[in-house]
């Protein structure tokens, strides 16, 4: 992928105030080309696969959806879903998403994270984490160990 004119327009609607008052990019000071880069080497080192990682996450916002802002449990996993009104749209311009955040605890090891809707998305399509120090940055060390326990998969 290179800084082409569309991935600098992408990455304008990722500043603060242009979707969210915080924007998609943190602290961070890489472009988005070098951010989705460094994190799709860091998810292959860890053996994680976009896709399964998506699937997981989505199968945890789902059962967390039950409980309509209350604790769900799900295996070793506590769930918690909130739903504001409104969507969101993806700044890579493929979707518009509502504004659901779930915070997932792994029990077993007391430790969260806290993803969206939209979230899952871009993870999944565009294997974009966010940048270092959003709010919803995923990393993927954290992922590994609170999702699978720290176990690589296929």
């Amino acid at each position: 992928m290179e800084l082409t004119p569309e991935i600098i327009k992408i990455q304008e609607n990722m500043k603060p105030g242009v979707i969210t008052a915080e924007g998609f990019l943190g602290n961070d000071s890489r472009n988005i080309v070098e951010i989705i880069r460094d994190d799709e080497r860091e998810m292959t080192k860890l053996g994680l696969n976009f896709e399964v990682v998506a699937k997981k996450m989505r199968e945890l916002l789902n059962n967390g959806k039950k409980g309509f802002e209350l604790p769900v449990r799900f295996g070793k996993f506590e769930v918690i879903v909130y739903e504001a009104r409104g969507f969101l749209p993806c700044p890579f311009q493929d979707g518009i998403f509502r504004k659901v955040i779930a915070v997932v605890t792994n029990s077993e090891i007391n430790k969260s994270m806290t993803f969206s809707e939209l979230s899952v998305h871009l993870l999944e399509v565009h294997h974009f984490l966010q940048g270092k120090g959003s709010k919803f940055r995923l990393e993927p060390m954290e992922i590994k160990e609170i999702l699978f326990g720290g176990e690589a998969f296929d």
